[in-house]
């Protein structure tokens, strides 16, 4: 590999960071200490720090040796409100929070591309680095855009980087087009009449009116949407019911869709609503369809993403950068950023282990170099592009 020496000289330092991170996660608008460490970090680096943007969130500002082009890098820092499991000496100290999706790690690469940049200063032009919180649904990114982040720092290009287990240490991938689904929650309440469990006869059984609706939506992506697209509709709760001898007046059905565009997610919205609906008369219920959309399907542009594969080639070698990555069903509020401004969504292999989200996960501190000199080597070259 073909890593920047400074950013390997500094590995043993970015590994003690990444693991402070760990041992201290906070979840979404609430991660006071991470902002502080790190605004602290880039203060001490010489670099210009600006606070408070999307409540938690903050930009370093690097300016290189002339005029150019202006490149952001975006990091989030939120963890996840689940428990870890992984019995490590710097496992998390924080009850109900965990940096399972590593965040962490990917807080500690831009920090280290940042301490690159502040020491070296071999760009035209400005780094914008930027340090979000709650990723993790909360809608972090949408809240510093709200903040005029692009207003105040603005940026021709932007790219981001993801750890991603279970792919070759160092193995760097991107989708160009669309390459992270959107994601819409929803929420269909069914509202019948209650009875005595012994008595059905004098109830409106929303139980049964939400299973047969759970059935009916699976029939959505198989018979409604084109076999060449693709499609995700997930139920992931049904809640209803207090006591064995009583039947609910209501019933709640919840769950995940994710579509890559907007007709398919425009469909599926409409054929869940005809259902629910329909369903519901037919036993002589109602329902209420509740959708919450919370993340944009990520496109990768074509130029920043065939600029980013090609600096990573350099970087790990050709057979270990991937230019035409499969797209995921994944979602990633990065994409409300790339609604604004074009750039490039990357993977970062970290070896076998755990998947994302699995409270035995943990981001492997081998490939934070390696991350750190790809967002470096990408600033590098885009500012002077």
């Amino acid at each position: 590999m073909n890593l920047s020496p400074e950013i390997v000289a500094f590995a043993a330092d970015m590994k003690r960071i990444r693991r402070d991170i760990h041992a201290n996660p906070e979840i979404g608008f609430q991660e006071t200490r991470t902002s502080d460490l790190v605004a602290q970090m880039l203060s001490n680096w010489g670099i210009e720090v600006h606070r408070d943007i999307g409540e938690t969130g903050l930009v370093g500002v690097i300016r290189g040796q002339s005029d150019g082009r202006r490149i952001g890098l975006r990091a989030d820092m939120d963890a996840l409100p689940m428990q870890e499991a992984t019995g490590l000496p710097y496992s998390s100290r924080n009850a109900n929070a965990f940096h399972g999706c590593g965040h962490d790690g990917h807080t500690t690469m831009l920090l280290g591309a940042a301490r690159y940049f502040a020491s070296t200063r071999r760009f035209s032009g400005e780094v914008i680095a930027i340090f979000q919180p709650a990723e993790e649904g909360l809608g972090g990114a949408r809240r510093m855009l709200s903040d005029g982040l692009f207003d105040r720092f603005p940026c021709d290009e932007i790219y981001g980087l993801h750890t991603w287990p279970n792919a070759p240490v160092g193995r760097i991938s991107l989708k160009i087009g669309a390459a992270m689904a959107a994601a819409d929650n929803f929420d269909i309440v069914v509202t019948g009449r209650g009875s005595h469990g012994a008595q059905p006869h004098y109830a409106i059984d929303p139980v049964m009116v939400a299973v047969s609706i759970a059935q009916a939506l699976q029939t959505i992506v198989g018979r409604n949407l084109d076999p060449l697209k693709t499609a995700v509709l997930s139920i992931t709760q049904i809640h209803t019911g207090s006591a064995h001898n009583v039947i609910p007046d209501t019933a709640r059905i919840s769950g995940t869709i994710r579509t890559f565009d907007e007709a398919t997610r425009d469909m599926i919205a409409q054929r869940m609503t005809e259902l629910a609906q329909s369903i519901a008369v037919g036993f002589g219920a109602r329902s209420e369809v509740i959708l919450d959309p919370r993340f944009r399907v990520l496109i990768n542009s074509p130029v920043p993403s065939n600029a980013a594969i090609a600096i990573a080639r350099d970087l790990v070698g050709p057979s270990m950068a991937e230019f035409d990555a499969e797209p995921l069903t994944g979602s990633e509020d990065f994409a409300d950023m790339l609604q604004h401004v074009p750039g490039a969504y990357m993977l970062l292999g970290q070896g076998l282990g755990p998947s994302l989200h699995n409270p035995q996960f943990d981001f492997n501190d081998e490939v934070a170099p390696i991350g750190a000199s790809l967002l470096a080597r990408i600033a590098e070259a885009r500012t002077a592009a």
